[in-house]
Parts: structure tokens; sequence; C-alpha cells
């Protein structure tokens, strides 16, 4: 609202903006001393970078058009009166509250009880996203390299279980199979890894040190121990020379491999990643069930049918543990679980559990009788024990991108605890 001032500037209440009133013998400096004239003029001072000019803030500064010290900035200019603000506040603390009480503060609607007769005046917040951008950064990592990395390294290294089996048994075509077999898969899967990572020294720059707590460091000096002891198995093997040092690296692979075939589960339930993290307990069975699929697949395609008896064991103790591991895990992630089951992951995994079922069918009952139903059962396996590494990799992904993922699981965390220790107090007192 704006009129006239007294000395022909504009008026404007808390504008700053400067009228005539030093031609008439108005001083900036007086005019909290005289509310009459504050309430008919507004602030008169000049507004300026340093403040007001000729005025200097303090107690007495206006708020709202009231100072602080509880002086007047209305009423007649022949006396000073209680302020409306003052007037108000004590009108409201004797106003009764929605409880029919007495109230401090101002109530609305809705609201939650906090303290005496107070109610907050924020409500619960319905979470969606971040400024429209997920909780979660997505990893930085591409589907065939890691879901590659995850699928050639749990064939090796339980290729490598395997073939320390059928050497001891005497299964030597079995044995050549699954040792070559291992060495070039951990072979394909330091590739793909390093291909993810863009260049080799980042994964030579990881051996570097060895850290204990972290899964990477971990898994990185595995492979660095593994893929020698594996690849000379294979070479020994292969070149009928050095039987003892090819033995010896036979052990020592197998003694690695059941560690190199479930660390990659480790290494994705260490990130922040929902559909991995919260998958923690059941993630690695999920992995070295697919790794024993795919080894298991590799030697029955490449074996005869006289030795590929421990190939075929080892193909339904791998689908069971595998989907049996799934369904609990899916049965203890709740929500998260819609991830596993929808999406594009979730058809990776339904594709996996039938190739899986059928494979170690086919393995049971024809692999040690037909050649080509011990090839076709291997490649549903090997297939299978692939979509299962895709699936999951692809799962973890969708949750990273849906908010919802992440901060559900939190609440639920968090009201657990909060019952717990309620429990707890009660039992206590």
């Amino acid at each position: 609202m704006s009129g006239e001032t007294p000395g022909g500037g504009a008026r404007g209440h808390g504008t700053g903006v400067r009228g005539n009133g030093h031609k008439q013998g108005y001083k900036p400096g007086e005019i909290y001393g005289n509310p009459a004239e504050e309430r008919e003029s507004g602030s008169v001072a000049d507004v300026t970078k340093e403040g007001l000019r000729g005025v200097r803030p303090g107690r007495a500064a206006l708020v709202g058009g009231q100072d602080l010290t509880g002086r007047s900035t209305g009423g007649s200019a022949h006396g000073p009166q209680e302020g409306n603000g003052r007037k108000e506040r004590r009108e409201r603390e004797r106003r009764p509250g929605p409880s029919g009480g007495k109230g401090r503060g101002r109530h609305r609607a809705g609201g939650r009880r906090r303290g005496k007769g107070e109610q907050t005046v924020v409500p619960d917040a319905e979470f969606t996203s971040y400024y429209g951008r997920p909780v979660l950064n997505r990893p930085a990592w591409q589907p065939v390299n890691i879901a590659g990395y995850f699928f050639l390294g749990g064939l090796a290294g339980a290729g490598s279980v395997l073939a320390a089996g059928a050497e001891l048994t005497r299964r030597p075509v079995m044995a050549r199979a699954a040792k070559t077999a291992s060495a070039l898969g951990v072979a394909g899967s330091a590739a793909a890894l390093i291909h993810d990572l863009g260049r080799p020294g980042r994964f030579v720059n990881m051996l570097r040190v060895f850290k204990p707590t972290s899964p990477m460091s971990v898994g990185s000096w595995l492979l660095a121990a593994y893929g020698p002891a594996a690849g000379t198995a294979a070479l020994c093997d292969l070149g009928g020379r050095l039987p003892r040092v090819g033995r010896a690296a036979t052990l020592g692979a197998a003694l690695l491999g059941p560690a190199v075939a479930s660390y990659t589960a480790v290494l994705a339930a260490d990130t922040a990643v929902p559909g991995w993290h919260e998958g923690y307990r059941e993630l690695p069975f999920v992995f070295v069930g697919s790794a024993a699929s795919a080894a298991s697949g590799t030697a029955l395609a490449m074996s005869p049918t006289a030795e590929n008896g421990p190939a075929r064991s080892a193909a339904l103790a791998g689908t069971a543990l595998e989907n049996a591991a799934m369904k609990a895990m899916e049965r203890r992630l709740g929500m998260v679980a819609e991830v596993y089951r929808e999406g594009t992951g979730g058809r990776y995994l339904r594709a996996a559990e039938a190739l899986s079922v059928a494979g170690a069918a086919c393995a049971a009952l024809a692999a040690g009788r037909s050649r080509l139903a011990a090839a076709v059962s291997g490649a549903a396996l090997v297939a299978a024990s692939a979509c299962t590494r895709l699936g999951v990799f692809h799962a973890g992904m969708a949750s990273a991108e849906d908010p919802k993922y992440t901060v559900v699981p939190q609440r639920e965390r968090l009201r657990r605890r909060a019952r717990d220790g309620q429990e707890d107090r009660e039992e206590r007192t």
C-alpha cells in the first residue's frame, strides 16, 4: 500500500524509498524515537549495501513493523500504547487450542503432537526421488564385460575342482577338458575385467597392496594366483611334460577354485546396489551353483560318456543349489525381489531356471548313454549359467535406478531397530 508522506515522497513500509524527509527537517536517526511518524511514513532511511544510512541497526531494529525492545509502533503520537504484535500474541495465548486447552503456538490440522500442545507443521514426506534423479549412482559397468567376468570366472573356478576330481579318479579326457576350459575361462574373465577397467595398468595397480577387507583387492590377488596355476595345469596336460608340476598346479588351482567361483558374488554384494547388497546371504550360493552348472556342462559336452559321471553329479548338485538359493533370496528380499522377477533381469532368470532344469534332467536321464544327449545337456547348462549372471546383473541395475528399493528397506530396518529397542527397554523394566 502506498501514499504520500508528509514530506511529499512516496510512502511504503520497509521499502527503503526515500522521500523528502530531510527537507522537512526529519533526521533518519530519530525514526525509532517517533512511533507516530514511523507508522505514518514507514522507514525513510536509505538502504545501502552497508546497511541503513544514518541509522545503526541494533535491538530497536524494525521486525515486521515492530521493534524488538517492546516499544509500540502504533497508537497515538502523544504517548505509547501496547503494540499490535503483543496484543495478538496475548490473544493467541488466551485462545483455546484444538483440544480445548490453551496453546502457545498455532496448530495446523493433521499435524502430530510434539510436547505440550504443540504439533509439527511439516507433513511426512512421500519420497519419490532426489530432484528427479535416482538416489544411487548407477554403476558404470557394461553388461557384457561384468556378466562375462562373473560367468567365465565361475566356470574356471568350478572347472578346476572337476579337473582335480577327474584326475584323481583316472578320467584323463575329462580332466584335460576341464583343465583347458578353466585356463581359457580365467583368461577370458581377466580380459573382460580389464576391458571394463579401460587399460591393463588399472588391474596391475590393484596388486600394489593386499587389503583383506576389500573384496576387489582379494579378488585381484585370487585371479593373479589362480590364473598361472590353471594355465600351468592345462599346458602340462596338453604337452604331456612335467607331470609332477602339472599335478601340483592342478591341486593348487582346485584349492583356489571355490574362492574364484564365489568371490564375485561377495564383490557385488559389497556395493550399495540394493538388489545385490540385500541378497548378500544367498548370492554366493547362487553363484557357486551357477558355476558348478557351467563347469559340468562344459565337461559333459567335451567328455566321453564313460567318463562323465562326476560331471552329471555336479550338474544335478549345481542346479539344485542355484535354484534353491535363488528362491530363498527372493522370499527374504521382499519388495526388492521384484527386480529378480520383472524386467530384463526377470526374463533372464526365468530362462536360466528353465534351461538348468532341462539340462540337469537330460544329464541325469540320457547323458550317461548318449553322446548327443550329453552335448545337448551341457549346452543347456552353460547357457543357463550365462543367463543367471546376466539376470543378476540386470536386476541389480534396475534396483539402483528406482529409489524405492533404497529408501523403503532403510525405513523398514529403522522401524525394526526401534521396535527391538522398545522391546529391550520393556524387558529391562
